[in-house]
């Protein structure tokens, strides 16, 4: 196979566009002689004869046109490269996968995807639905590039591996049956609720987050029913089996749900992103994080 090389290609080329070596070497900022050393070492590397002499002048042979154009594929191809690189370095171009646990994806990452789109078409956003622990396995194993996950959930601030952002402190509000006595009360504390069947899970990190709330408030909830999944816990609340905290992003209106506000006391949970250690100074991750601090301020109380 011959030996091809890009800059001595492009000297040919441009020897071909200028006509004179003197002229090609002003172009490149290069002598003459230097023009001519190249030209003779491309012929020598691929094997024929590029230039002519004729007069004082040479002349291109039907092998030197036959390279040029093929290299013009070639020369096209790293204009693109260069553009390419360019954008990726502003930010604006590459590919970010994102794990995300289940509510954050409607609420945060869609609402992101959908401002990149319109802002930098060039980023591709690959979004896997990945809880906690399976979303910062793959971040630690390089498949994907950015997790989210609620505080309690997200590794060590010291931990080295990575690096956390806040995104964002989602409010919790109460859950009630359309029909309960204080769905219309003109102020609610969640100490109000002390003596009502909670539904929450039995174990995992939103028990720990109900629980702790409750606690805050001065009372240990009576657990009545346990269910991990939004559409269980509102159906459940519906129903009037009882009573729930709801993070404001998992909220889906139902016509027998009453969603409260707790205004006095009210809890929070905290989002936050990982990306691994370093990483949110590549551009293209930093964009990323960008809209989605943009999604979380839209969101934010």
């Amino acid at each position: 196979m011959a030996d091809w090389d890009i800059r001595k290609l492009q000297i040919l080329r441009t020897l071909r566009e200028r006509g004179t070596v003197t002229a090609t070497a002003e172009a490149l900022h290069m002598t003459p002689s230097a023009v001519s050393q190249q030209l003779s070492n491309l012929s020598r590397q691929l094997g024929v004869e590029l230039l002519r002499a004729h007069g004082r002048r040479v002349r291109l042979t039907d092998a030197a046109r036959l390279v040029l154009r093929h290299a013009e594929a070639v020369f096209e191809q790293l204009e693109r490269a260069d553009a390419e690189l360019a954008a990726y370095i502003r930010g604006e171009a590459g590919e970010v996968r994102v794990g995300a646990f289940s509510t954050a994806v409607p609420a945060l990452v869609v609402p992101a995807v959908t401002a990149l789109r319109a802002t930098r078409p060039g980023i591709a956003v690959r979004v896997r639905e990945a809880e906690a622990q399976e979303a910062y396995e793959l971040l630690a194993a390089g498949e994907v590039d950015l997790a989210l996950s609620l505080a309690a959930q997200a590794p060590s601030a010291v931990d080295p591996r990575f690096t956390r952002v806040p995104l964002l402190a989602d409010p919790l509000d109460v859950a009630l049956p359309g029909d309960h006595p204080l769905a219309r009360a003109e102020r609610l504390r969640l100490a109000d609720l002390a003596a009502e069947p909670w539904i929450f899970g039995g174990s995992g990190p939103w028990s720990d987050i109900t629980r702790g709330a409750c606690e805050a408030a001065g009372f240990r909830p009576h657990r009545g029913h346990a269910a991990a999944g939004w559409p269980a816990i509102l159906a459940m609340v519906e129903a009037g089996m009882g009573v729930a905290l709801v993070p404001r992003m998992a909220a889906v209106p139902r016509d027998g749900v009453v969603m409260r506000e707790l205004r006095e006391d009210r809890p929070v949970r905290h989002v936050v992103a990982a990306v691994r250690g370093g990483a949110e100074e590549a551009p293209a991750i930093a964009t990323v994080l960008t809209a989605l601090r943009a999604a979380a301020e839209e969101r934010a109380p």
